[in-house]
C-alpha cells in the first residue's frame, strides 16, 4: 500500500514511518526541510517538501495514496501570543487543509491523530469516546484548545459529511528519546532535578511503539467515521515515578503539591507572565496542565482494533534503561 504521512519527523510519526516501511508499505512523507529528514530517506521513504499550512503543497504527494496518516501538530505548554496564532494555524487550519485535500483527491481512508487533551481535565473520571468536553468552559492550554477545535469543528463535521476518516485519541506518549515535557521530566528525574510534583496529576501512559502500531491497526481495521481512544495504563505521576524508583533505585520526588496550590500558583503566574517571559515549566499553562487528569477508556480500541498496549512497568523499564545509557549513567535496572 502507498501511504501519505504528515508529522513523520515527530516522535510518534517517526516510529510510525519506520513501522510502515518494516511492514513493506510505500511511504510518502511531507517535510518542511528534506535536508533535515535524512533518517527518513535512509528508510526508503519518499520525501516531499511542503507544509500543512500550504494546502497546494499537499496535492502532489497525496495524489494516488491508498491512505493518509495526519499526525503533524503544534505542541507546547506555555505559549506566548505569537505561538498561539501559530498553534491555530497548524492544528486547526493545517488539519482542515489535509482533510479537504483528502476529500478532493478521493483518498479511500485517512487516520487523524487527535488527543485525550480535548477532554480537558476529567477530574479523575475515565470517559469513553462518547464524552465531549464543553469548550465554553475554557481550556488549560492552547494545545488543548486548538486540538479541540480541530477535532470538533474540522474533523467531525467532515466525517459527518462522508469523509472516510478514523480519529485516534492517544493520551500521554512516552518512550526512548521523547522530546516532549514528559521525556524531559523522566530525564530530570534520573538526574535528581525534580524536587516536587503535583499530587493530582494523572495520565494514560502509552509507549510510543504501541501508539505507532495502533495507527496501523486503525488503518487496517478501524471503521471510517469512528473515533478510538488509544490511551495506555492509567497512573498518577506520583505512582509512575515511584515505579521508576523501584526500577532504577533513584529516589522519586517526596514533595507532593496539592492541586489547589498549583492552580493558585498558576493564577499568580498569569499576572507575572503578562509582564515577564517565563520558562514553559513555570508558566500558568504548564502548572494547570501538570496538575490535571487527562484520562480515557481504551476498551473499544482493544476490542475493535486489537490494540494491546504494554504495561507501564514494562515500557518504563525499557525507556529508563535507554535514557540512562544516553545520559552516561550506570544502569541499576535489573530484569522484570
Amino acid at each position: 500500500m502507498r501511504y501519505f504521512l504528515t508529522g513523520a519527523t515527530g516522535f510518534i510519526g517517526g516510529y510510525l514511518a519506520k513501522l510502515l516501511r518494516q511492514e513493506g508499505h510505500e511511504v510518502v512523507a511531507l517535510v518542511r526541510t528534506p535536508s533535515k529528514a535524512k533518517a527518513l530517506a535512509e528508510l526508503g521513504i519518499t520525501l516531499h517538501e511542503g507544509d500543512i499550512t500550504d494546502k497546494e503543497s499537499l496535492r502532489a504527494p497525496m495524489s494516488g495514496a491508498d491512505g493518509i496518516f495526519h499526525l503533524a501538530a503544534w505542541y507546547k505548554v506555555g505559549a506566548n501570543a505569537k505561538e498561539k496564532a501559530l498553534a491555530e494555524e497548524i492544528n486547526v487550519q493545517g488539519t482542515r487543509n489535509v482533510l479537504e485535500m483528502m476529500k478532493e483527491l478521493t483518498i479511500p481512508k485517512g487516520i487523524y491523530t487527535s488527543t485525550l487533551a480535548i477532554f480537558s481535565d476529567t477530574e479523575g473520571r475515565v470517559p469513553d469516546e462518547s464524552y465531549r468536553y464543553d469548550g465554553s468552559k475554557g481550556f488549560l492550554s492552547e494545545y488543548d484548545r486548538t486540538k479541540w477545535m480541530a477535532h470538533y469543528e474540522v474533523a467531525l463535521p467532515m466525517v459527518r459529511a462522508g469523509l472516510p476518516l478514523v480519529i485516534l485519541q492517544p493520551g500521554v506518549v512516552y518512550g526512548p528519546d521523547d522530546p516532549s515535557s514528559i521525556g524531559s521530566t523522566l530525564r530530570d528525574y534520573l538526574q535528581g532535578k525534580v524536587p516536587a510534583i503535583p499530587k493530582s496529576a494523572s495520565f494514560c501512559w502509552s509507549h510510543v511503539e504501541d501508539i505507532a502500531r495502533a495507527h496501523l491497526q486503525a488503518m487496517e481495521k478501524g471503521q471510517p467515521g469512528e473515533t478510538y481512544i488509544i490511551a495506555g495504563e492509567v497512573a498518577t505521576l506520583e505512582r509512575t515515578l515511584k515505579l521508576a524508583q523501584q526500577i532504577t533505585g533513584k529516589p522519586a520526588p517526596r514533595l507532593l503539591l496539592p492541586k489547589g496550590l498549583t492552580r493558585g500558583l498558576a493564577s499568580f503566574l498569569d499576572v507575572v507572565g503578562s509582564v515577564l517571559p517565563l520558562p514553559s515549566a513555570y508558566t500558568a499553562e504548564g502548572l494547570r496542565a501538570a496538575s490535571a487528569t487527562y484520562l480515557g477508556d481504551n476498551a473499544r480500541a482493544k476490542r475493535e482494533l486489537g490494540y494491546n498496549p504494554r504495561s507501564l512497568e514494562t515500557g518504563l523499564r525499557e525507556t529508563l534503561q535507554h535514557e540512562m545509557k544516553q545520559l552516561g549513567m550506570t544502569s541499576g535496572i535489573g530484569g522484570a
